[in-house]
């Protein structure tokens, strides 16, 4: 079977307030992760797996380091002729300008760049979750059904179902009911904000939600219940695998710390579907006679002479001798000094810890950030 013509549209905007001063100058989905990652990593890698090259990528909140990250696309083989990475910010128009207004009005103000591909299919992204998926079979679920819309879902645990859009279906997968963040949930299955439309049908139904004055212009509060209603096909598509919402300080803590378990289901070094970053060619990391590392990730160009337990450090991560770092996620170009003890703590980007100061306890509940 020929492989559909398919775009991806990327929401790359979000301020992510919830991980407080982890982005105060930068997007949320270019933040780091696992050390040598950024959490955008993952959905532009999942784009190459799944053979879809032109990704346009909506970015609108602190763009500067995203944008300067992302590049032409080229680390994520994303850089072939008349197709690649595009950005995309809120730009003049001829008569007005104007921010996107929700995710539903970003694609829609996007139009444009998508007629110039002319589609058949449009897979709407989100570049905040980490997950590993090829959209591949997604879209061949779309054809088999005919579907106008298909949802990606997954089992959450029903306490965290306020967090989600809750769909409900019918024997056939279709969604037959969608519901936002509801106080009590029928189910526990979850969208994961992955969806693919119908080219023809994601202009017909973007085009009435912007007329709709009384809209929210986002696709889980206002497009897809409108569309149900209407009678619209939209089927669910079921993943079984690893996905995390990384929205808050708790949930991002925890999700790194998930890289240094065992798991089978969490391996960004596959073959299948490996994670591909865009990092520029640093010296390998450096451990020395009075350095100790357990059970932790630690980036390139990184000088290890205290100890290292249970952490992930980023980039030129500089660990003086006889400083202690356990349980902690130290981003890239910092400097702790000896006699620095730091315990389940994220420290930002090109800090120096002072000799002899203590950042945070295996004690507390909480994480301690620092930035």
């Amino acid at each position: 079977m020929k492989k559909p013509n398919t775009i991806a549209m990327l929401l790359a905007g979000g301020q992510g307030s919830r991980l407080e001063q982890l982005t105060s100058n930068n997007a949320k989905p270019g933040v780091m992760f696992g050390g040598k990652y950024r959490i955008i990593d993952f959905s532009l890698s999942n784009c190459f797996h799944s053979e879809i090259y032109t990704v346009g990528v909506m970015t609108q909140y602190k763009p500067l380091l995203l944008n300067r990250y992302i590049g032409n696309g080229g680390a994520w083989a994303l850089d072939k002729v008349d197709q690649g990475v595009y950005i995309l910010p809120p730009y003049m128009r001829k008569d007005h300008a104007e921010w996107y207004r929700g995710t539903a009005d970003a694609v829609y103000q996007n139009f444009e760049f998508i007629e110039m591909y002319d589609p058949e299919y449009v897979v709407i992204l989100s570049g905040d979750h980490i997950y590993q998926m090829n959209y591949s079979y997604m879209i061949e679920k779309m054809i088999e059904k005919d579907a106008d819309l298909t949802v990606c879902v997954m089992e959450v645990p029903w306490e965290e179902t306020y967090r989600f859009g809750i769909v409900n279906t019918d024997d056939d997968d279709r969604i037959i009911e969608f519901e936002e963040k509801p106080e009590d949930a029928k189910n526990n299955l979850a969208s994961m904000g992955i969806y693919v439309f119908k080219w023809s049908v994601l202009k017909d139904v973007l085009t009435e939600d912007r007329q709709n004055e009384s809209s929210s212009h986002d696709f889980g509060k206002d497009v897809i219940p409108k569309m149900i209603a209407d009678q619209k096909k939209v089927y669910s598509y079921v993943f079984n695998h690893y996905w995390r919402d990384v929205g808050t300080v708790d949930s991002y803590y925890k999700t790194n710390m998930e890289l240094l378990e065992d798991r089978d289901d969490l391996d960004l070094t596959s073959n299948y579907l490996r994670v591909y970053s865009n990092n520029a060619n640093r010296e390998p990391h450096f451990i020395a006679e009075t350095g100790y590392v357990k059970k932790s990730l630690v980036a390139d160009g990184s000088y290890i002479a205290g100890s290292v337990y249970q952490s992930i450090l980023a980039h030129d991560v500089f660990v003086e001798e006889g400083a202690t770092v356990k349980d902690s996620i130290i981003f890239g170009n910092v400097t702790i000094k000896k006699g620095a003890v730091i315990e389940k703590a994220i420290i930002g980007e090109g800090l120096i810890i002072d000799e002899n100061t203590s950042i945070g306890s295996l004690d507390s509940s909480d994480v301690t950030l620092r930035t």
